[in-house]
């Protein structure tokens, strides 16, 4: 070789040698810069555990260890896939022109967040982006639309906000493209959107998009998979659809706002195997067009108002796997053609309006895995052949209706089940034991049914079992021991039927109980007492069953107890202490026949979902303590009685939630906090029967919502409360028995419109009733008694109204006043009457203990309702009105004691069919008693039983309830003079009887034995004589005074009768009867023979004798003629 041509090698050679060193030093640069890129990026994430191998940045290091990176062979990177490893951060810090190669980015699901940077524009080898699953807000960068390259966008399920850039649509190579489930919205028109004739894949569900189906859309013509459900798009779907996605394979328009029918050139898209359109406003029915798109393998037509008919067309869609048409208000039966179906495994026609029965042939149908018709109108038997053909079968759902006879036993042989819901049909008969065969279930419900007999032990099988629901049923017997092996039950409810016995102890063996509803059955016994120990119950209802002894102390030891109900039982002992930890307690009731024990404020600590508690009845006591202030969702709050004591906190008043409020029949005493009334939310507050004092707060709200303020049987004091004044919405008001005193001033007329019970007896009000009152239109009672009102009553009925009226009160407005007591005041002067009430609403007037005068007026003697009538304890004169017999056939309680009434007792009282008090005495009546009195046949029969007394007035009187109304009522009659009626003893129900201190005489009846109730008896201050009769009744009266000043009386509880007077049965009239018979006897054969030898042995008397006799026969003949 020559010289120069050896230099022009070496030359060659040191060029190469040079470039190939400058390549290097590039690629190693260019390395060096894309794993700092990298490196800082990863630096600026949160969760960075997925990228530990990020380090040793080599070429060589950063291509084959870095996890999610891949290069091509120069070194550059061109793949970055880190999906799904809970890298959290944004993709600020990322240096996108470092990785000039990248051709795929995968960060999916992720949590990755903030605006999608501007800067990956600058990828431009970019043909892969992949955002989906992340936290990205903001808008999509217009930029994108640059990366020319792209093929496939995904940024799917994030929270990206504003309009679809349209740049996107210009994407020249796109085929992927995905927005969906994000909050994107639409141009007012898409007329800057191009076609996209590369796509094939387009899906924006799940956004803002509305307007008519997009124009842009229908121009790409290449689409295969169409996804636009879940937004508010509208109008017809476009008949030409078919024309322009001619290639269409998936179609998804599920709820938004189309209208119109299906459009029959649907038929077209020959290659479409899933059709949905559910959730819009189709109409029209469901079109037999369908049944011709034999590739359909999907059909989803729920939540339409198609109406009409199932076309047995759709039997032929061989390929069809999933059929859905609920809620699109079918009207039809289900025809049998549907048992073709042979490759169908979903099915669900629920919550239409179908009916007739369920068709044999369904059995065909040997695929079915999931099958729904529920809350229809189906009814007959449910075929036993679907269960031993649909082997398949994971879910039966029958729920919501008709369906009678038994459950099949051969429900049994579908052994996968895992869902059987039959609840809410008409099945009868016994639960069958093959269920115990289906060992994968998972939910069970047969609830809402008519099924009988026993819970079968089979269901122990049921291992899997996480919810069993057999309430409202039919059933008998006990738990069954085996319930303790259903160790996966979650919910047990069984409320509702007629089971009994104990609880088994295995039902501890339930470790993941957390629902355990009881009630409404005969259980007794105890409870387990290690039950719930170790659970976490979140509901435990034992209400309405008779279970006795101690709640189980370790109930609540998850302190996850939500709603706890023991209602009407017979518990006693203390309550479980770790209620107190039960922080998120919301409803819990303990009031009807329990006796639970224990301080209050042991068990009961801070609970802020609190909404409901009742506690009332039992023998809690304690006080109140601060942490009920906050309990600041309670809106029902129940002690009444307990045995509760101690002052109200001030912090009490931070719950502002109230609505319903009863502390009555406690031991609570000292005054009101002065913030009372911040409880302004309250409806209903009863107070009653404590000992509070002072005066009631005064309220600064400009208005209450009480409806019902119950404060009576306490010792507040001071004028008549002006809180009131603002409670326009109250209907009850009772602040009986208290001291209050002075007016009742005259807003109560006027600013409480709507009250319907106004009680105020028994304080110290006084002066003239204001006459305001009569503007209380509703009202029904007003109950004025044992005051100091004075005044007059003047009794008008202008209005044809049963009203009453003073000359300071106007009463004739009150149409609907059914109860009315003005008793023991100090009205006065006679009552006044325009005319009779020809529509009175009365049941109950009292006007006892006042000083009113005169005749008693005929006003009421329309008050055909009226049931008690008190007017004792005036100075009434006169007779006593017949109207009160025969025009108030209702009345039951006639009390007309201590007047002046005279004359005699009218004859027309004997029709008072109802009567069962008649209180008469200590009148200046005359005459006997009626014997018509024996027909008063309510005191003979049995009537409904009648409630304690809830306030006793005085001796004579009694406030009760009876027939859903309070009433003053007393079982007795007290009648006045003449004898005792022997038919007294008729009165059989008689509990209270009163003859004191009338004009009776004669021997008491013995017929007064027969008065098996008879609780009282005073025949006192008479004229009675002879023996008192004897009776296992009588026998318990053993007080002499019930039969004191009656000289002649004799026998238990009086002195011994003489033995001379008879020792057997015979009283002293039958004993002065039989010796006034004697008498007679003995006195007609003296003087027969006297009489008779006279005129045997003396001649001239028997001549004089004989000549009277013809003088008299002379005398009567002459009559005759």
């Amino acid at each position: 070789m020559t010289r120069p041509a050896h230099a022009r090698l070496l030359a060659h050679t040191a060029v190469a040698l040079l470039l190939l060193a400058v390549t290097l030093v590039a690629t190693a640069a260019a390395t060096v810069q894309q794993a700092d890129a990298l490196l800082t990026w990863r630096a600026s994430l949160a969760a960075t555990a997925a990228l530990s191998s990020w380090n040793n940045a080599t070429p060589v290091s950063l291509c084959s260890s870095w996890r999610g990176v891949a290069c091509d062979a120069s070194g550059r990177v061109t793949s970055l896939t880190l999906r799904g490893l809970g890298l959290t951060g944004t993709l600020d810090t990322l240096d996108a022109a470092a990785l000039p190669a990248l051709a795929a980015l995968d960060l999916n699901d992720n949590k990755l967040g903030g605006p999608i940077p501007v800067s990956l524009s600058r990828l431009r080898s970019l043909a892969t982006l992949d955002l989906g699953s992340n936290n990205f807000n903001g808008s999509i960068p217009p930029q994108l639309g640059d990366l020319s390259g792209l093929v496939d966008l995904r940024l799917y399920n994030n929270s990206l906000a504003g309009d679809i850039p349209h740049q996107l649509t210009r994407l020249p190579r796109i085929t992927h493209l995905d927005l969906g489930s994000n909050f994107l919205t639409n141009h007012k028109d898409y007329h800057r959107f191009s076609p996209m004739p590369t796509v094939t894949f387009l899906s924006l569900y799940l956004n803002y998009l509305d307007g008519s189906f997009p124009e842009f859309i229908l121009q790409s013509g290449n689409i295969t998979y169409l996804d636009l459900s879940q937004n508010t798009l509208s109008e017809p779907i476009p008949d030409s659809l078919p024309e322009n996605l001619p290639n269409l394979m998936y179609l998804n328009l599920s709820i938004n706002a189309f209208s119109g029918r299906i459009p029959a050139s649907l038929s077209k898209l020959g290659k479409l195997q899933d059709l949905r359109v559910g959730g819009n406003n189709l109409t029209g029915g469901i079109p037999e067009f369908l049944g011709s798109m034999s590739q359909l393998r999907v059909l989803v037509l729920y939540g339409n108002q198609l109406g009409g008919s199932i076309p047995p067309v759709l039997g032929r869609l061989k390929m069809l796997q999933h059929l859905d048409v609920k809620i699109a208000g079918l009207v039809s039966t289900i025809p049998p053609e549907l048992g073709n179906l042979d490759n169908v495994n979903f099915i669900d026609l629920s919550m239409n309006q179908l009916s007739g029965g369920l068709p044999p042939e369904l059995a065909g149908m040997r695929q079915m895995c999931e099958f729904g018709i529920s809350s229809n109108k189906l009814a007959g038997q449910i075929p036993p052949a679907l269960f031993t053909s649909w082997l398949e079968l994971i879910s039966f759902q029958v729920q919501n209706n008709s369906f009678s006879g038994k459950i099949p036993p051969e429900i049994g042989k579908a052994t996968k089940l895992i869902i059987l819901f039959l609840f809410s049909n008409n099945l009868v008969g016994h639960i069958p034991a093959e269920l115990g065969e289906l060992v994968r279930l998972n939910q069970l419900d047969l609830s809402v049914n008519s099924l009988t007999g026993s819970i079968p032990s089979s269901l122990g099988n049921l291992t899997q079992l996480t919810r069993l629901a057999l309430f409202f049923n039919r059933l008998t017997g006990v738990i069954p021991t085996e319930i303790g092996s259903m160790t996966a039950l979650q919910v047990l409810d069984v409320n509702t039927n007629s089971l009994e016995g104990e609880l088994p102890a295995t039902i501890t063996s339930l470790r993941n109980l957390q629902y355990l509803a009881l009630f409404d059955n005969n259980f007794n016994g105890t409870i387990p007492p290690d039950l719930g120990k170790g659970l976490s119950l979140t509901d435990a209802s034992f209400a309405n069953n008779s279970f006795s002894g101690e709640l189980p102390q370790r109930l609540c030891d998850g302190f996850a107890l939500q709603n706890f109900t023991v209602n009407h039982n017979n518990f006693s002992g203390r309550l479980p202490s770790c209620l107190k930890n039960c922080t998120r307690l919301f409803r819990m009731r303990l009031e009807g026949g329990n006796q639970f024990t224990g301080d209050i404020s042991k068990v009961f600590g801070v609970h802020p979902n609190l909404d409901y508690l009742d506690v009332s009845g039992n023998q809690l006591t304690g006080n109140l303590s601060s942490d009920w202030s906050q309990c600041t969702n309670l809106t029902l709050l129940n002690m009444n009685g307990n045995r509760i004591s101690g002052n109200i906190d001030a912090a009490f008043c931070e719950l502002i939630s109230l609505r319903s409020l009863d502390l009555s029949n406690n031991q609570f005493t000292g005054e009101l906090p002065s913030c009372w009334w911040k409880l302004k939310s309250m409806w209903l507050m009863d107070l009653s029967n404590n000992g509070f004092s002072g005066e009631l707060p005064i309220s600064t709200s400009l208005g209450l919502e009480l409806q019902s303020l119950r404060v009576a049987n306490n010792s507040f004091l001071g004028v008549f409360p002006s809180v009131i004044e603002t409670c326009r919405s109250l209907a009850i008001l009772d602040l009986g028995n208290n001291m209050f005193f002075g007016d009742i001033p005259s807003w109560v007329g006027t600013n409480v419109p709507l009250l319907i019970i106004l009680s105020l007896p028994s304080n110290n009000f006084s002066g003239v009733v204001p006459p305001e009152l009569s503007q209380l239109s509703n009202l029904l009672v007003l109950d004025l008694s044992s005051n100091s009102f004075s005044g007059e009553i003047l009794m008008v009925m202008p209005n044809h109204n049963c009203s009453l009226k003073s000359s300071h009160l106007e009463l004739s407005q009150l149409s609907y006043l059914q109860v009315l007591d003005l008793s023991s005041n100090s009205f006065s002067g006679e009552i006044l009457t325009a005319m009779p009430n020809h529509n009175c609403s009365l049941e109950s007037f009292h006007l006892a203990g006042n000083g009113f005068v005169g005749a008693f007026p005929p006003f009421l003697q329309s008050c055909n309702s009226l049931a008690t009538l008190d007017i004792g304890n005036n100075r009434f004169v006169g007779g006593i009105p017949t109207w009160i017999g025969s025009q108030l056939p209702l009345l039951n309680i006639l009390r007309l004691r201590s007047n002046n009434f005279t004359g005699d007792i009218p004859p027309e009282l004997s029709r008072l069919s109802q009567l069962q008090l008649l209180d008469m005495a200590k009148n200046s009546l005359t005459g006997s008693l009626p014997v018509a009195f024996g027909n008063l046949k309510s005191m003979r029969h049995n009537l409904p039983p009648l409630v304690q007394p809830s306030r006793i007035f005085h001796l004579e009187r009694v406030n009760i309830s009876w027939k859903g109304r309070e009433q003053t009522f007393w079982n007795g009659i007290g009648l006045i003079t003449g004898s005792i009626p022997e038919r007294i003893g008729s009165l059989e129900l008689l509990e209270f009887l009163d003859l004191s201190s009338n004009d009776l005489s004669g021997g008491i009846p013995p017929s007064i034995s027969n008065l098996l109730s008879l609780g009282m008896l005073n025949l006192s201050n008479n004229h009675l004589w002879g023996r008192i009769p004897t009776g296992s009744q009588l026998q318990t009266l053993t007080d002499p005074s019930i039969y004191g000043n009656n000289l002649g009386l004799c026998g238990f509880p009086l002195s011994v009768c003489e033995p001379a007077l008879g020792e057997g049965t015979e009283d002293h009239s039958k004993v002065g009867d039989l010796g006034l018979c004697y008498s007679v006897i003995l006195g007609i054969v003296s003087g027969f023979w006297l009489w008779f030898g006279a005129l045997l042995f003396l001649q001239q008397w028997r001549f004089s004798f004989l000549d009277f006799v013809d003088s008299l026969g002379i005398k009567i003949a002459a009559v005759r003629r």
